[in-house]
């Protein structure tokens, strides 16, 4: 193994287990609202996660944005410039929360408008947005602290916060929920309670580790400074935008084929999931290692950290693959035990053997862009790819239905990492050489 293929590791592995940790946060969520003696208060917590799990994926760019400008500047030594980005992403981020806390009321009802709960749970799920929407300032603002620490190459400070924050979440919403009789609004609580213990702990280990950088700041900046973070971010919000057109239109599309097609999507679609936890972690090294040498003008060191990604690509991609042709009916038996489901589930499975091929090049370029700050090339792959993904449904789904869905969605995924690498040779490679 290279000191290379180390450097990767210690970033990717951390960041994998951090990965794997998040779901956790619903799952306790829902195991807790499971026993309360109605099926409206899973209803609402589903709801409720579902619409802050949107609104905090399009404010993603807070951390991926973050993370590569923080690793170019490490790369050029430019330690001013580190912290200064620290300073401008948590200001936007804060901002933002508080133009959510203004705006809290039309979004609440143009969610529930998208999503269309039942009436019984509206109420529910009402009480729980308006808890939550408290913790947006610490959500917003761990994003960029995680974006800095991983652009500092360190992402076991994201992994200790994010498995502490799952404890911190378990314990405060048994407490509140069996302890104080709270119900949904202990749950809500406990989610707040766990997003601020977060944000605590990582500014705790901030000035721990990195006060040093801070001493004698003065934060001046310059119009295009602040010209470059907001262009950077803005290409990548309007790519999470494109993102999210094709994941809600894929779930809509296969509910209008019916309960059971729905269901059967939902579950393959874990195996998307399962693969991108560790895909992501390569991703973030690619941001961190990659963004260190590019901001170093470090062009052979960065090639040499971009062959190995690809190397580890290969083998994560050929060893899913091989686990979802031999074990995938197994897996689908785990996820659910109805048994019209497992059925019109094996139907469809073959194309998730292909999710891991077809995604894995976009997982790879995505970290890489990122580093590089490249982010007009995700926005274009992304916004190309999902051009792709309607054409094909509407060409295909009404002639072979749910396969015309799985067909535009694999194909999405392959063209994502196709158009990055025509980009990457033609946009990035030649500036190496500069």
């Amino acid at each position: 193994m290279t000191k290379t293929d180390r450097q990767i590791l210690q970033i990717a592995v951390p960041s994998i287990v951090s990965n794997i940790t998040v779901p956790l946060l619903g799952m306790v969520d829902v195991a807790i609202v499971g026993h309360m003696g109605s099926a409206v208060y899973i209803g609402a917590v589903a709801v409720g996660s579902m619409i802050f799990n949107l609104i905090y994926w399009l404010f993603g760019f807070l951390r991926m944005g973050t993370s590569g400008m923080t690793a170019q500047a490490l790369g050029r030594r430019d330690l001013p410039e580190v912290t200064r980005i620290l300073v401008r992403s948590a200001l936007v981020a804060l901002a933002i929360a508080l133009l959510l806390f203004v705006l809290q009321v039309p979004l609440r009802w143009l969610m529930f408008r998208l999503i269309g709960p039942t009436p019984d749970v509206v109420p529910y799920a009402a009480s729980y947005f308006r808890i939550v929407i408290w913790g947006a300032p610490a959500s917003l603002s761990l994003f960029a602290l995680t974006g800095w620490f991983i652009g500092l190459q360190n992402t076991r400070i994201p992994m200790f916060i994010s498995i502490m924050q799952n404890v911190v979440n378990i314990v405060a919403s048994l407490c509140l929920v069996y302890g104080l009789g709270l119900k949904i609004e202990g749950v809500a609580m406990g989610t707040v309670i766990a997003q601020y213990a977060g944000l605590l702990a990582s500014v705790g280990l901030l000035v721990r580790y990195y006060r040093r950088l801070f001493r004698g700041l003065s934060f001046h900046t310059t119009r295009s400074s602040f010209l470059d973070f907001f262009a950077i971010n803005r290409d990548l919000f309007l790519r999470t935008v494109c993102l999210v057109a094709v994941n809600l239109y894929f779930t809509s599309a296969g509910a209008r084929q019916g309960a059971v097609i729905l269901s059967a999507n939902t579950v393959l679609l874990q195996f998307y999931l399962f693969f991108s936890y560790f895909m992501d972690g390569f991703a973030y090294a690619g941001e961190a290692l990659g963004g260190r040498h590019y901001g170093a003008r470090n062009a052979e060191a960065f090639r040499r950290t971009l062959r190995r990604l690809f190397g580890w690509m290969l083998i994560v991609t050929v060893l899913f693959t091989l686990v979802y042709v031999i074990a995938g009916m197994p897996v689908v038996s785990l996820l659910t035990d109805e048994p019209l489901v497992r059925t019109t589930a094996r139907d469809y499975l073959f194309w998730a053997w292909l999710i891991p091929a077809t995604g894995c090049m976009a997982f790879i370029w995505d970290g890489v862009f990122v580093g590089v700050t490249a982010t007009r090339g995700m926005l274009v792959s992304s916004a190309i790819a999902a051009l792709l993904f309607f054409a094909v449904c509407l060409l295909t789904v009404g002639m072979i239905g749910n396969h015309g869905l799985w067909l535009a969605q694999v194909g999405y995924l392959a063209a994502r990492g196709a158009v990055q690498t025509v980009w990457y040779r033609r946009k990035i490679s030649p500036k190496l050489l500069l």
